[in-house]
């Protein structure tokens, strides 16, 4: 168990104690009250460094691949790589204290993660030079990061709520959790070194992903609140043993670690600037979707004053990743999968996460210890958090019944979105630049067509003509 609001206990399943939480230990104390006080400060601590992992193997692919797809030097993907869990772990303290205050992972999206590759592929197989594109991509990112924060000061957050009802919202569930443990498969399978399915990788992963799942279902306490911190802590020795690196050590980030707009010198280009505002319009929906589906996890409706501070932190930070060189961000609406695994929703064990993580940036040598976690591992374990992103879909159609006539509703935007996703990127090259990241990623196709159905149609009627 750990501290949970209002001083309460959060209990192992989740569930909060009225007992409030014991003074500080002193001589006077009963001693079973001083050891429940320690026992209180090592499950946070526990807590906290599992939350360090979640941030970490969320984090570290991202400034890689987009290293490899703007073709940086290895001085300056090393320094975005520490940049990023600086941003990171500041994002986050900001946002649990001054910003919706939840422990959500604030992080670079993965909306905006695979509309960035997707507008690197096209740009590549259109020759076009990836320095002006980077510099065009970090002003668009810029101006929608500054726009963002101005929704949140206008106070526009409840207004994109009655936007994405129940509907949209499955539909949004049902493409990220398929886009993620996409990725995550990937990588179990070792396609994230190479081009071919390696056997031990894919079987020693597949083992972590049983043995998490067994100690989340049929664990009790803390066995089954830190399954993850132990898949982590027994995967990574026996990964090292079985299958040994081949990863060479990361170049030095030297002077390239305060370099500003390491993607390209800022440039102007209406078309960048207008796919990335819209794009970055678009990522609200991750706001909008964590904040939901935190009122089912604390019992609580989201208000609306939260919605203006997560949207003018969202903004904030967006304006510095773009400026830094890195994937914009937003709430992680894949954390309330964590949560759901964990069974942990207190705030102190993020904060402390996130600190932790700060410090990874911040020490080089650290973050170094940190990056030789085989990428199979985290894939392994996320991807067990992440199958809670489908209970979440299926959580908001509960109570909707569907017929043959407005079963459409649904069934439209995800397989749509779905098919999308299975198409290579290079089949998009012969589309104008502006539309490829849009009309490429499943995710966007899905989210936009579920929109336009859900508030173009009445389906209340459409049902009544049956």
């Amino acid at each position: 168990m750990v501290r949970g609001r209002d001083d309460r206990w959060i209990l192992g399943d989740g569930r909060c104690s009225d007992h409030p939480l014991p003074r500080p230990a002193t001589a006077l104390m009963p001693r079973r009250i001083v050891d429940r006080t320690r026992g209180e400060l090592v499950a946070t601590l526990l807590a906290g460094v599992q939350w360090l992992f979640f941030l970490f193997a969320n984090t570290v692919v991202i400034p890689l691949s987009i290293g490899r797809a703007f073709h940086l030097a290895p001085a300056v993907v090393t320094a975005s790589v520490d940049r990023s869990f600086v941003l990171t772990g500041l994002a986050c303290l900001l946002q649990v204290g001054i910003g919706h205050r939840l422990p959500l992972l604030e992080g670079s999206t993965g909306l905006w993660w695979a509309a960035l590759l997707d507008i690197a592929v096209g740009a590549g197989a259109t020759g076009q030079a990836a320095g002006r594109l980077g510099g065009e991509l970090a002003v668009g990112i810029v101006v929608a990061g500054a726009l963002v924060g101005v929704l949140g000061a206008l106070s526009l957050g409840p207004s994109l709520r009655r936007l994405f009802s129940p509907v949209v919202m499955s539909a949004f569930y049902f493409l990220l959790a398929a886009q993620l443990v996409g990725i995550f498969v990937r990588g179990m399978v070792g396609l994230a070194d190479g081009s071919h399915i390696q056997p031990r990788v894919a079987l020693l992963s597949f083992g972590l992903v049983a043995l998490v799942m067994a100690l989340s279902l049929a664990g009790r306490g803390l066995v089954a609140n830190f399954a993850l911190l132990i898949g982590i802590a027994v995967g990574w020795p026996a990964f090292r043993l079985i299958i040994p690196s081949r990863t060479p050590d990361p170049a030095p980030a030297g002077a390239a670690l305060f370099g500003l707009f390491p993607w390209g010198a800022p440039a102007l280009d209406a078309g960048v600037i207008a796919t990335a505002v819209f794009i970055g319009l678009l990522n609200t929906t991750n706001t909008v979707a964590s904040l939901e589906g935190a009122e089912e996890l604390y019992g609580t409706p989201s208000r609306a004053d939260q919605y203006r501070r997560s949207f003018l932190v969202t903004g904030m930070v967006t304006v510095l990743a773009g400026i830094l060189g890195l994937v914009p961000y937003g709430p992680y609406t894949s954390t309330l999968g964590f949560l759901r695994t964990t069974r942990i929703l207190a705030r102190a064990p993020f904060a402390l996460g996130a600190l932790l993580f700060i410090l990874l940036g911040a020490i080089p040598a650290l973050g170094r210890v940190f990056s030789t976690l085989p990428l199979s591992v985290g894939d392994a374990v996320l991807f067990v958090a992440y199958l809670q992103l489908f209970g979440s879909a299926l959580a908001r159609l509960e109570g909707l019944r569907f017929s043959s006539r407005t079963v459409y509703r649904i069934a439209a935007p995800v397989l749509l979105g779905l098919a999308v996703m299975t198409m290579p990127a290079a089949v998009w090259t012969s589309l104008p630049g502006a539309l490829r990241p849009l009309l490429g990623n499943g995710l966007v196709v899905g989210i936009i067509l579920a929109i336009v159905l859900d508030n173009a149609v009445r389906w209340d009627r459409v049902e009544a003509q049956r």
